[in-house]
């Protein structure tokens, strides 16, 4: 093989590197995957490892009907939003996660979320960086095309069904093929008028699948960098998921290429 045909070689195997990793990106973050986890990792320290079946004795909060799209028109202004991708339109038709959230009492805050899975939709609620230690839940599941609400717990990967959490009422849901949209008011538990951080939380948006009463392991959609203040409308929330593995990958590439035509010229 002459110099020219190793150089090719080594822009086609670079190039084929970089290729994998983003596609291994897009595998990660893909929003419509409801398959089964059961080693996704949430967080560096939190590893999915089974689901949850519950029995009949469940109780649900009773859903009405949502007849409108839930949009981005209030946020930063009266409320705080999060989304992935990061300012997608949850009214226009497409694979947008969304969640804006706004104080309407000292303790209770209303929702809004929306997302795209044939089984459920979550927002939950952390009180560390290190997600799944009984973290407060909100589920939106698609029960033949009609919302079933849920309030669970997520620790350690596990989403427990939880009817002890403090009230949530006012909910609406709507669902449309694989897009899921629920509105609901939340007693977010600790929440007090005195402290900031009693309402600053971790935020998450997943997805799942679900059957009759069972919640398989999440998905993450979205992690939030930082503790988020509920009260506050104009912060911006990133999501920490959204780190840059093809960049690293392409660091990857680009110094394999060093190196195979440092061999060349030897």
């Amino acid at each position: 093989m002459d110099n020219i045909s190793r150089l090719m070689f080594a822009v086609v195997m670079a190039m084929a590197y970089m290729a994998m990793g983003a596609e291994a990106q897009n595998t990660t973050m893909a929003p419509n995957s409801n398959a089964t986890m059961a080693n996704v990792t949430m967080t560096p320290n939190v590893t999915m490892t089974s689901s949850v079946t519950t029995t009949s004795s469940v109780t649900t909060a009773p859903v009405t009907a949502l007849t409108v799209n839930i949009s981005r028109a209030d946020c930063r202004t009266t409320q705080l939003c999060a989304a992935q991708p990061e300012n997608c339109d949850p009214a226009v038709a497409g694979s947008c996660f969304f969640v804006s959230i706004m104080k309407s009492s000292v303790q209770t805050f209303s929702f809004q979320l929306r997302g795209v899975s044939s089984g459920y939709i979550a927002v939950g609620l952390s009180k560390t960086s290190t997600r799944g230690q009984n973290d407060t839940t909100y589920v939106c599941a698609n029960n033949n095309r009609k919302v079933k609400f849920f309030t669970a717990l997520l620790d350690k990967g596990v989403l427990t069904i939880n009817n002890k959490l403090p009230p949530v009422d006012s909910v609406k849901g709507s669902v449309n093929g694989q897009t899921i949209q629920c509105t609901f008011s939340a007693t977010v538990p600790n929440a007090t008028a005195t402290r900031n951080i009693d309402t600053s939380y971790y935020l998450s948006i997943s997805n799942g699948t679900f059957n009759s009463d069972t919640l398989d392991s999440p998905q993450a959609i979205l992690n939030s960098d930082k503790a988020v203040d509920l009260t506050e409308p104009i912060t911006t929330v990133l999501n920490s998921l959204n780190s840059a593995p093809s960049a690293f990958c392409l660091s990857q590439a680009l110094l394999i290429l060093i190196g195979v035509l440092g061999m060349m010229m030897l």
